[in-house]
């Protein structure tokens, strides 16, 4: 596994000292990456052979891209969104996903394509009840969501949720037969100080601890200062945590989960630069913010699937 230093980050380090950290904190945990990497790689390798047209993803679950409306749109412009989604020509090896805001989603239900299904942005942590400005899994269910979208940076440091909040949240929806993605992240000040690894390991343990399996968990890898403000994260950079991730989850988890587990990027993807990060074989989608209002751009990141494609 090629281990990164921050000096190749597209954000420009604070000081000299943040950099050696975070090269010290790499070249510590190189060897048992590349160990464990092996290890999954040589199990996974009879699946990855079964389906010679695809390359250059390391895990066995389909493409996932999901779009996250975030706090956006009006009941004009979702009918103009959902009326480009519909008309739009998709590859059909992927699974797509969208997230709008809750009052939208009995009219995107209504009228988007069955091809792509609906996620909520947020859930409660059980059933609900007197919780003023919540909603359940179990509403969510009624109104014909398929996933929801937990531990999302906004959600984290904007509201306050600390990691165990957001494990129990996910084991609640799982145990309601909601999907759940599940997204994990560091601040842009933990990157220079070479706490990636340990941010992300931290918020997956949390996941980990509160549940049961992990048959209908997307991992979002977030890098929250990629994310809304057009400094995304290189290819390279984002193989390099999502590597580290896949590993995390074969040692603290299973082979197999590793393997199945979908680890998919966020952060100011775009239709021009979905192409390069998709080519990156631990990279099994997006989730898509901005760019996913956009239907034209969403459609040709749900396509940038064709670049792991190659002539069987």
């Amino acid at each position: 596994m090629a281990m990164l230093s921050t000096s190749q980050l597209t954000v420009a380090p604070k000081s000299t000292a943040a950099v050696t950290s975070l090269r010290r904190s790499s070249t510590t945990s190189q060897s048992f990456f590349q160990s464990v990497n092996l290890q999954l790689r040589s199990s996974s390798s009879s699946a990855s052979r079964v389906n010679r047209g695809i390359v250059a993803m390391a895990g066995t679950g389909k493409f996932f891209v999901g779009g996250n409306w975030k706090c956006n749109g009006t009941k004009d412009s979702i009918k103009q969104l959902v009326s480009d989604l519909n008309s739009a020509t998709l590859e059909p090896d992927v699974d797509v996903v969208v997230g709008p805001p809750f009052i939208y989603i009995d009219q995107v239900k209504s009228s988007l394509t069955d091809r792509i299904e609906i996620a909520a942005q947020n859930s409660w942590i059980g059933k609900g009840g007197a919780f003023t400005g919540e909603i359940s899994a179990e509403q969510l269910k009624d109104i014909g969501c398929k996933w929801v979208i937990l531990g999302h940076s906004e959600r984290r440091h904007v509201i306050g949720e600390n990691d165990e909040f957001i494990g129990k949240k996910a084991a609640y929806a799982l145990g309601q037969n909601l999907g759940v993605i599940a997204c994990i992240g560091e601040l842009l000040e933990e990157r220079e100080a070479g706490k990636t690894f340990d941010v992300c390991f931290k918020q997956l343990k949390a996941y980990a601890d509160a549940v049961s399996s992990w048959d209908n968990i997307v991992i979002a890898y977030e890098p929250v200062w990629a994310i809304g403000t057009g400094k995304v994260a290189s290819p390279e950079q984002a193989q390099e945590v999502h590597v580290a991730v896949r590993d995390w989850l074969a040692k603290n988890v299973s082979a197999e989960v590793a393997s199945k587990t979908r680890i998919i990027y966020g952060g100011s993807v775009n239709a021009g630069n979905s192409t390069d990060l998709a080519k990156k074989e631990d990279i099994d989608g997006f989730l898509v913010g901005g760019a996913s209002l956009k239907g034209s751009d969403f459609a040709t990141i749900i396509n940038s699937v064709t670049a792991k494609k190659v002539a069987a």
